[in-house]
């Protein structure tokens, strides 16, 4: 009998890895564990190198693929999800090339929203890195042509969604700041769709709708991605009841009490730092 099947001779509950810089990819793991609650999740938080956004695309290509040599041979999933957009628009290629798995990526929405708006103008809400990438650039030229598309870089939303889950939120005149420029007018026409292209930012969605000068659509991938993952692995035979997902960070570090029981409310019980107790702050994954 093989190690992919359980005693009883039936296939075992799918390994999926969900990776990302920090913990935006909490949306999309969402997702995927409402489509296969029986499948067995590892979320993995490169907290080592956050925020992504900012960093030079080589060292972050190097540093993804590193990492996720360590993590398939801890972890042997039988797919990974990169949820983290700015990682996605980059590293990809590498990665299909280069390990035998399939991999999920998480790109700018950006064809549903040209499909769906009516006033022609949509915004792009990423980090700066998913901005200058050519990948994102190819999908508005692909999808959204006849549009007007406005491209807004964030160097600090994703910190204040890791501030928000960890209980620590920003006041609203802050975050009104640092949203407004997705909201545009041009000709009399407004924004009508925002894609939400960082994993992070759906974390803060409730306190955006509330803050918006108008109302828009939000344009979150993370249901299309749980989609895909169903189309991979198959769907889940029967009911089941969801498994316990673990949570490790690339730092080795523990999670803060307002941390874990956030994490533990969505299904995630996080894993101990390193036994040596000293934080690894390494590509590696010798403290998961």
């Amino acid at each position: 009998m093989t190690t992919d099947r359980v005693a009883e001779g039936e296939a075992r509950p799918p390994r999926v890895l969900v990776f990302d810089s920090g913990l935006g990819g909490l949306t999309v793991f969402s997702e995927l564990r409402k489509a296969r609650p029986d499948a067995a999740f590892v979320y993995v938080a490169d907290d080592a190198g956050f925020p992504y956004g900012g960093m030079e695309a080589q060292t972050l290509l190097a540093r993804v693929v590193d990492l996720m040599d360590g993590l398939i041979g801890r972890f042997s999933p039988d797919l990974a999800v990169i949820a983290c957009n700015t990682a996605s628009t980059l590293v990809l290629p590498a990665l299909r090339s280069r390990f035998a798995i399939p991999f999920i990526g998480t790109v700018p929405a950006i064809k549903p929203a040209a499909e769906q708006t009516v006033s022609g103008e949509i915004t792009i809400l990423a980090t700066p890195g998913t901005v200058a990438r050519d990948y994102t650039h190819d999908l508005i030229r692909k999808f959204a042509d006849s549009c007007n598309v406005h491209l807004v870089g964030s160097l600090r939303l994703a910190g204040f969604a890791e501030r928000e889950l960890a209980g620590q939120p920003v006041d609203d005149a802050t975050l009104r700041d640092e949203i407004r420029p997705a909201f545009v007018t041009r000709d009399g026409a407004r924004t009508d769709m925002i894609v939400l292209a960082c994993t992070h930012y759906p974390l803060l969605l409730e306190r955006f709708r509330k803050l918006a000068p108008w109302p828009v659509s939000w344009i979150d991938p993370a249901p299309a991605i749980a989609r895909r993952m169903v189309h991979l692995i198959g769907e889940a035979s029967g009911k089941s009841a969801p498994q316990p997902a673990r949570m490790v960070f690339t730092s080795g570090r523990s999670a803060s009490a307002a941390l874990a029981q956030g994490l533990a409310a969505r299904g995630l019980a996080v894993e101990g730092p390193a036994a040596d107790g000293r934080e690894n702050r390494r590509p590696d994954v010798t403290a998961v």
